[in-house]
């Protein structure tokens, strides 16, 4: 798995239309936002799929600490394919990510996710402090 990581002042992510993915998650409302959070741009591996509990335990460490870090309890999970990646499967990457959100939930982040498989419109309002922007690659 990789990741980039923004401390993000405001996000809104729109869904314009279905992208390449062989699946497309439905979704309630076209739009998510997050003001004063931690924006994750998530890559999923093909080897992340053999691996899956011991990656998640690892990001999910990685997210925590930086968010404690920063002081903040706000994450907004991107699917984000474009990290020159090997990427696994898209059924496998969907449950990486909703496992993601769901570890990250139970250790008292807000956490919300954009559905997979969509083209969107970002606006960024991105920090601009050491931490801001990190990159990770979890093994």
């Amino acid at each position: 798995m990789r990741f980039l990581c923004w401390h993000v002042e405001k996000f809104k992510a729109t869904l314009t239309k279905k992208g390449r993915s062989p699946i497309t998650e439905p979704f309630q409302e076209k739009e998510v936002r997050l003001e004063n959070g931690l924006l994750l741009m998530v890559g999923v591996e093909k080897e992340d799929e053999k691996r899956s509990e011991e990656i998640l335990e690892k990001a999910t460490k990685e997210v925590l600490n930086h968010s404690h870090q920063l002081g903040v309890s706000r994450v907004v999970i991107l699917p984000f394919s474009h990290l020159f990646v090997k990427l696994g499967k898209a059924e496998a990457a969907l449950e990486i990510l909703k496992n993601f959100a769901e570890r990250l939930s139970r250790e008292g982040l807000e956490v919300k996710r954009v559905p997979f498989g969509w083209f969107n419109e970002l606006e960024i309002k991105a920090k601009g402090h050491p931490l801001s922007r990190i990159a990770r690659e979890i093994k």
